[in-house]
């Protein structure tokens, strides 16, 4: 007679077995083999020892009431265990885990435990087996196995508060609600906006002189452009005017436009030139809505991607303005296999040579002659439970260049942060960063204090990062993200990794899809945007700025004089300072930025060597294009973490002799 739970199966072959068939997985099995011993296998327990890291187990829990006790679920039908479940929450930064119906890996905190109202269960409420590891069990039905981390904390987050938080103030009310932002050479800053998909007044384009902020009417300059800028590209050309170009946009010819603004006057004093527009006489070779752009080695302006035209089929290929003689677009398969979630990639010159790019969750080197790949990176870390999480439009995360040290040899680092999945829209709460001109690149992963897409990031001059705007649920798009994610994070790179994010201030506006994020002339984030056609989230004019804390601690503001703007690459270039704070000097360029869509186009941070004798210093320039690629960048003096006003430099010439180009009447150069 078999025991109240088991059923006895009397199999007769040739050769006897008993086996003892257990409704409770977890009892012991006995089975006779041939002509042998009976064998006894051990009970099922749910696995306590031999588990990764510092993991420990704590007990049956029940589900929460009326929800996951864990949003982040693991489905693994063959290979669920402990082991399995710990690592992969482990690696993404999560501190609390549990294991359900054999099948199930959930990874989250201990704090949404609570909150989801879970309790302790009777151990035998966890009776399931690991469908990777049948010896041990793996929750049950609605019931969890639960872990917790009990070692060195994966992640520090710190909360700032008073003056060290930063601060955000309003700067004045808009005339515009900008898709792209540029600051110019001119201390005036560019805003662009849709033409013809938007208010029916717009002009497109307006400059904003902040020097002018007290009178509106003074401060916003009303400019033209000809064509829809909608999703377009923009960067500032290395030409001794520091024009700034902007190219695609949003249909028909839109898409082919190559638009260009010379910045003049200065501030307090208005320019008079306008955006120079004509699709007939410059444009693409092929349309583009939603591309990237940068300058390459050559001084030319490298486009990538983008689509033909509103929700259109992919543009999958390249192609370089000024266009060289016979030369063509360059198809590349792996933007045609990644569409549509490779839309404005990142794009960067690399130190060693090459030029890397990162679309959706891939990164590869091109040939930066022939645009051939060099290598292929890992593929980006995604979600805890989702590989297939993307980081550019429309999965839209945010990316910088992490800082570069004189004497700049060691690989240049890249930081990404935040994005989305396809299908059910779960947004990503990590940044990922890498190395990927070393031997064998990998990402690293950091958990952020909070999911975010849709956002930007900003370099600060004290080789910092802000993150800021966006939102928690949702992909970007027209109505495609709720829940605003109000509160900047700093990041720095200078403190270990899982160390480096600080939460800062909040801000009362929701800036949602289409807003930006550039870094001012003195040292604050100009923040303006958002454009989501929703009706939760109105159309924002209003332009914020950001405070770092290092304007806001009293300390006095170095500053500089210097009479070489123009400068060669490794040239030794003379300044006269005023450090109140007693120094030691240091120095950084940051090259000049424009900002949509996540994307800071033409973002870099550079701290040059610099040795001082009282009050002269002399920087060396950065050594070759490769490590600071042609261009204009604002020169920061800094007091301990105190910047001074920047004053714009600009390094290594224009070799594409882009000052003489383009040669039609509707366009004005300014030579070389």
């Amino acid at each position: 007679m078999a025991s109240p739970g088991f059923r006895s199966i009397f199999l007769s072959l040739s050769w006897l077995t008993f086996l003892l068939i257990s409704t409770d997985a977890s009892v012991l099995v006995t089975k006779r083999a041939p002509n042998g011993p009976l064998a006894v296998r051990q009970a099922r327990t749910v696995q306590k020892t031999g588990l990764p890291g510092s993991w420990q187990y704590q007990g049956c829990i029940t589900e929460g009431v009326n929800r996951k006790v864990w949003k982040y679920q693991i489905v693994n039908e063959n290979t669920n265990s402990a082991t399995a479940c710990l690592s992969q929450c482990q690696r993404f930064g999560y501190q609390a885990a549990g294991l359900e119906y054999g099948t199930e890996c959930y990874c989250g905190d201990d704090v949404e435990r609570a909150a989801a109202g879970s309790t302790a269960a009777p151990e035998s409420d966890c009776n399931v087996a690991c469908s990777g590891n049948t010896q041990y069990l793996c929750g049950g039905g609605n019931r969890l196995s639960w872990y917790l981390w009990t070692g060195t904390p994966l992640y520090v987050w710190n909360y700032a508060s008073g003056a060290s938080a930063g601060q955000y103030q309003m700067l004045i009310g808009g005339v515009v609600v900008p898709l792209l932002t540029t600051p110019g050479v001119n201390g005036k800053y560019t805003f662009v906006e849709k033409y013809g998909t938007g208010p029916p007044n717009s002009t497109g384009a307006y400059e904003l002189d902040v020097s002018q902020i007290n009178n509106p009417s003074l401060a916003w300059r009303t400019m033209h452009v000809k064509t829809d800028v909608f999703c377009s590209a923009s960067i500032t050309l290395p030409d001794k005017a520091g024009r700034q170009i902007n190219i695609g946009g949003w249909s028909g010819t839109s898409t082919f436009g190559v638009r260009l603004y010379w910045p003049d006057g200065s501030p307090g004093v208005p320019g008079t030139n306008d955006w120079q527009e004509n699709v007939d006489e410059l444009s693409l070779q092929k349309g583009r809505w939603y591309p990237s752009a940068m300058i390459m080695t050559n001084g030319s302006i490298l486009v990538v991607g983008g689509e033909t035209g509103s929700n259109g089929p992919p543009q999958p290929s390249l192609e370089i303005l000024p266009r060289p003689p016979g030369a063509g677009v360059y198809t590349a398969e792996w933007l045609q296999r990644t569409d549509p979630f490779n839309l404005y990639p990142f794009l960067a010159v690399l130190p060693s040579g090459g030029i890397f790019v990162a679309y959706y969750n891939e990164a590869r080197i091109l040939d930066e002659r022939t645009f051939d790949t060099i290598r292929t990176i890992p593929n980006m870390p995604g979600n805890v439970n989702n590989p297939a999480a993307g980081r550019t439009y429309p999965l839209e995360g945010t990316s910088m260049l992490l800082p570069q040290y004189a004497p700049f040899t060691a690989p240049l680092g890249v930081l990404i942060c935040g994005g989305s999945t396809p299908g059910p829209a779960l947004v990503v709460d990590n940044c990922v960063s890498t190395t990927p001109e070393s031997a064998a690149p990998q990402w690293t992963i950091e958990r952020m204090p909070s999911q975010r897409v849709i956002s930007c990031m900003t370099a600060l001059p004290d080789g910092t990062f802000v993150i800021l705007n966006g939102a928690k649920r949702g992909v970007a798009g027209f109505g495609l993200a709720k829940d605003p994610n109000l509160n900047a994070v700093l990041y720095d790179p200078s403190k270990p990794v899982n160390q480096r994010m600080t939460v800062m201030a909040n801000t009362t506006i929701a800036r949602m899809y289409h807003s930006e994020a550039i870094l001012m002339q003195d040292g604050r984030v100009l923040v303006s945007g958002s454009d989501p056609q929703d009706p939760d989230f109105p159309q924002e004019y209003r332009v914020e700025v950001f405070v770092p804390p290092y304007l806001l601690s009293g300390r006095p503001r170095p500053s500089f004089t210097i009479a070489n703007k123009a400068w060669a690459y490794g040239a030794s270039i003379p300044i006269t300072v005023n450090l109140p704070g007693g120094g030691p000097a240091r120095v950084s360029l940051m090259g000049a930025e424009s900002s949509t869509h996540g994307n800071s186009m033409g973002q870099r941070t550079l701290f040059p060597a610099v040795n001082c004798a009282g009050n002269t210093c002399t920087i060396t320039a950065p050594p070759n294009v490769r490590v600071a690629p042609h261009g204009w960048y604002q020169l920061f003096l800094l007091d301990g973490p105190t910047p001074s006003v920047s004053t714009w430099i600009r390094l290594g010439g224009d070799p594409a002799a882009l000052g003489n180009w383009p040669n039609f009447p509707d366009f004005k150069t300014p030579g070389l």
